[in-house]
C-alpha cells in the first residue's frame, strides 16, 4: 500500500525547474501567453526559457490584400523562433486604399484626402491624418523617431517629383522640407529606391547604382551622395539594418543570370563600403529557390529586424530566404511562403513588414478580444 502511494505521488509531482523550461523552449510563442497565467512558477519558467534557451526572434508578417474595394486582407506571420506560420485573424479596418510599405516596420494607406499609418509590431493602432500637400502615387515612406517622412513619388505635372514632407506625431501637422537631391529625379519612387532608418535618419539608396543619401527630419536636410556599391559586378542592391549596423545585400551578375547574392556591412563615418567587410554569400541551392520560376530577377526585396534578414523575389515570392547573423556570420535557411498560391499571384498584392513581437504585444492583442492567432503551418 505504501509503495502504491509513493507511485501516485510521483505521478502527480508537478513539472518544474530545468525540465519545465526545456519543454517551454519548444512551445510556440503564441502559446506561451496563456502559459504565463498558469502560475507564478510557470511565468518565471517562460521568461527564463526565453532568456536562456530559445529567445524571441523577429517575425516576418505578410499581408495579402485584394486589389479592389473593399480591399479584404488576410495576415500571416512567420515566427523563426518556433518555425511556424501563424494566421492572424483581426477585425477589418477602414481602408482608404491598398496597403503599402516601403520600410520594414511601417504600414500605410493614402488617398488624396487621407493618410493612415501604423507602426506598432502587430498594427493594433492606426493613426489617421489629413493627406500631405503633394499627392504621390509611389512615394517612399518611413518613420524616424516621432516623425513620418514621405518623399518623392509625385507626378511630374505641376508638383515637385522630389518633394519631401514630414508628419509630427506630437503636433499632428505636416511640414515641408528640403527636396530630395536632384540626382534622384529619375528614380525618386519606392520602385527604384531602397529605404532604411535608424533612430535619427532615413537612408535611401538607388537600387541600380548603389548611390545613397541620408535625410535628417529634425534639420530637414539631406547629406550625400555615398557610394555603397560593393563592386562593378553588383547590378542591384538594397539596404537595411542588422543589430544596428547598416548592411547592403547585392545581386551579382545580371537580371537574366544572377550568379550570387552577398551581404556586406557598411562601416566608417562617411559610410564607405569596402570589399573586406563582406559578411556572407547565399548558398547556391537557396539562390535557386530565390529565383523560383522567374526568367529574370531585376531586384530583390528585403525586410530586416534585430539580427534577422528576410529576402524574397517580388516576381516570384513563393520562397522566403532567411538569414540570421550570429557573431558576424550568416546562418542561411528558407521557408515556403504559405500566402502564395496560384490565385494570390493574380488577385492579390503582398505587403511585407517585420517586427519584434513580444509577449507584451501578444498579451495586448489577446486582451482586445477581437484577434485570434492560429498556427497554420509548421516547418520541419
Amino acid at each position: 500500500m505504501a509503495k502504491l502511494q509513493i507511485v501516485e505521488e510521483a505521478e502527480e509531482a508537478p513539472i518544474q525547474g530545468d525540465i519545465l523550461e526545456a519543454i517551454l523552449s519548444h512551445v510556440p510563442l503564441i502559446d506561451l501567453v496563456p502559459a504565463c497565467h498558469v502560475s507564478t512558477t510557470w511565468k518565471g519558467a517562460v521568461f527564463s526559457s526565453l532568456k536562456h534557451l530559445n529567445p524571441i526572434k523577429p517575425w516576418l508578417i505578410v499581408h495579402a490584400q485584394t486589389n479592389r474595394n473593399p480591399y479584404s486582407t488576410t495576415t500571416h506571420a512567420y515566427d523563426p523562433r518556433s518555425h511556424v506560420w501563424v494566421e492572424i485573424d483581426q477585425p477589418s479596418i477602414q481602408y482608404v486604399s491598398t496597403l503599402r510599405s516601403s520600410h520594414s516596420s511601417l504600414l500605410y494607406m493614402q488617398s488624396p484626402f487621407r493618410f493612415v499609418f501604423s507602426s506598432d509590431p502587430l498594427h493594433l493602432t492606426w493613426h489617421k491624418a489629413v493627406a500631405p500637400l503633394v499627392w504621390r502615387p509611389d512615394p517612399i515612406v518611413a518613420m524616424v523617431g516621432q516623425r513620418v517622412v514621405i518623399a518623392g513619388g509625385a507626378c511630374d505635372f505641376g508638383d515637385d517629383p522630389l518633394a519631401v514632407e514630414t508628419y509630427d506625431l506630437k503636433t499632428c501637422k505636416w511640414d515641408t522640407c528640403d527636396s530630395m537631391p536632384g540626382i534622384l529625379k529619375d528614380s525618386a519612387a519606392s520602385t527604384w529606391l531602397s529605404v532604411a532608418v535608424d533612430e535619427e535618419r532615413m537612408y535611401v539608396t538607388e537600387k541600380c547604382s548603389g548611390v545613397m543619401h541620408s535625410f535628417d527630419p529634425i534639420t530637414k536636410t539631406w547629406r550625400g551622395p555615398y557610394d555603397l556599391r560593393p563592386g562593378q559586378n553588383v547590378f542591384s542592391s538594397v539596404i537595411g539594418f542588422v543589430n544596428d549596423r547598416m548592411i547592403v545585400v547585392g545581386l551579382i551578375g545580371d537580371a537574366e543570370n544572377v550568379k550570387s547574392v552577398k551581404l556586406w556591412e557598411v562601416k566608417g563615418e562617411m559610410l564607405e563600403i569596402k570589399e573586406e567587410i563582406e559578411m556572407g554569400e547565399m548558398p547556391k541551392e537557396l539562390l535557386v529557390k530565390l529565383k523560383g520560376q522567374s526568367p529574370r530577377v531585376s531586384s530583390i526585396a528585403m525586410n530586416s529586424m534585430g539580427n534577422f534578414v528576410f529576402i524574397h523575389n517580388p516576381s516570384d515570392p513563393a520562397e522566403v530566404i532567411v538569414c540570421e547573423v550570429v557573431n558576424g556570420a550568416c546562418n542561411w535557411g528558407s521557408v515556403r511562403n504559405v500566402v502564395v498560391n496560384d490565385g494570390s499571384r493574380i488577385m492579390q498584392s503582398l505587403v511585407y513588414t517585420c517586427a519584434n513581437v513580444g509577449l507584451g504585444d501578444l498579451n495586448q492583442a489577446f486582451r482586445s478580444g477581437n484577434r485570434r492567432f492560429t498556427i497554420t503551418d509548421m516547418e520541419e
